[in-house]
């Protein structure tokens, strides 16, 4: 992890988790379950944890919840199925705020939200696109 980019983490108002990114806690998520049954699941994770179901799209594989109780915040969680029971997972959440950081609110979100939905649904790993292409 170099300083730059670092220093782009702290100066963000944004997280997103990828298949390649180079902090282990924002990587992309497998589980082994299906797609519909994992939207299910983590609908009702987020419901449990104050966010409000602002729009879900099975067909698209796509939730998107908004927090407006303290920090008003939006997630974005994309969900595909690679292959029978696998599952992968992605979040995305913004901050609203007028600063040009949250300090690193919407990392602890993420982190949060990824485990909570561990608790939930059978984790398989991180980062295994390419193991299962």
């Amino acid at each position: 992890m170099g300083a730059l980019s670092s220093i782009k983490r702290f100066f963000s108002i944004r997280t997103e988790t990828t298949e390649g990114n180079e902090l282990k806690e924002l990587q992309t998520r497998y589980y082994k379950t299906t797609k519909d049954k994992a939207m299910q699941t983590i609908e009702n994770v987020l419901i449990q944890s104050g966010w409000e179901i602002a729009r879900s799209e099975v067909e698209r594989g796509e939730i998107v919840a908004n927090m407006k109780k303290g920090k008003r915040k939006m997630l974005v969680l994309t969900i595909i199925t690679v292959k029978p029971f696998k599952t992968a997972v992605d979040l995305s959440c913004s901050t609203d705020t007028v600063l040009p950081t949250d300090f690193g609110h919407s990392r602890k979100v993420v982190v949060d939200v990824y485990n909570k939905i561990d608790r939930e649904l059978t984790y398989i790993g991180s980062s295994l696109g390419n193991e299962l292409l």
